[in-house]
């Protein structure tokens, strides 16, 4: 049987690779923070921006060279939208992306398996009061506002590390922002791992729906007002 897209190789191991770090750093740091309970909720909540942030930003300067970093499937979609992304390129990172996420979530529960913590492995979760429908417009427009910013920084911005800082930044304000409502998944793929080696499965299509939904939006408007900009190489994620 052959290999899909077996022209791509490098592109799909990059985008496996990038999921992997992501999720295995970002849920990593929510399961440490909650080890540490005279950590206040603002001083916990800045650590895991600063983490998720940072690695973004260093999977862009390191890896989009290979791939454009793209490491969330709903940035996938939008991207293939908006018509920056080959859609050759579609249904591979997809499961790449994917397959990263997983085996992440598998890590997670390696490292903290012994680790007495409620964090489902840094599970993407719903705060009190905070109903599902809720739960998805927020994840919606949040994947929204990152998917527009990585196909503005893909397209205008042609140093990686003026990418990094403007993928990683936005990704820091948002988690900031909508992470004490919803967990700020934002990436179906950061949410799939852990809530799949944990078990926790509660409210798990939102952090699916929701994003692929913010982010298609998000590609439509982009290839809307952008119509006549050509594909670029530097495709850069938000994850």
């Amino acid at each position: 049987m052959p290999i899909p897209c077996a022209s791509c190789k490098k592109e799909c191991f990059a985008e496996l690779l990038g999921t992997y770090v992501l999720v295995t750093v970002g849920p990593g740091s929510v399961i440490v923070a909650s080890l540490f309970p005279n950590l206040g909720s603002l001083d916990s909540l800045l650590f895991i921006a600063s983490a998720f942030g940072t690695t973004v930003g260093l999977m862009v300067l390191l890896l989009g060279k290979h791939s454009g970093a793209v490491i969330n499937p709903a940035i996938t979609f939008g991207a293939t939208v908006a018509k920056i992304l080959n859609s050759k390129y579609f249904v591979p990172y997809l499961f790449f992306q994917a397959v990263g996420g997983l085996l992440a979530g598998l890590t997670l529960k390696e490292l903290f398996s012994s680790t007495n913590t409620a964090t489902f492995l840094g599970s993407t979760r719903l705060a009190n009061g905070i109903t599902p429908l809720l739960g998805i417009v927020l994840e919606a427009v949040g994947t929204f506002v990152l998917a527009l910013s990585a196909l503005i920084a893909s397209t205008r911005l042609k140093k990686p590390i003026y990418q990094g800082a403007m993928v990683g930044s936005t990704l820091f304000i948002l988690i900031l922002l909508v992470g004490p409502l919803t967990g700020a998944g934002l990436n179906p793929a950061r949410s799939l791992g852990p809530s799949l080696a944990s078990g926790y499965y509660t409210n798990l299509g939102i952090y699916i729906v929701g994003p692929i939904l913010g982010a298609i939006l998000a590609g439509l408007l982009f290839r809307a007002m952008k119509s006549n900009v050509k594909k670029s190489k530097n495709l850069v994620c938000l994850c």
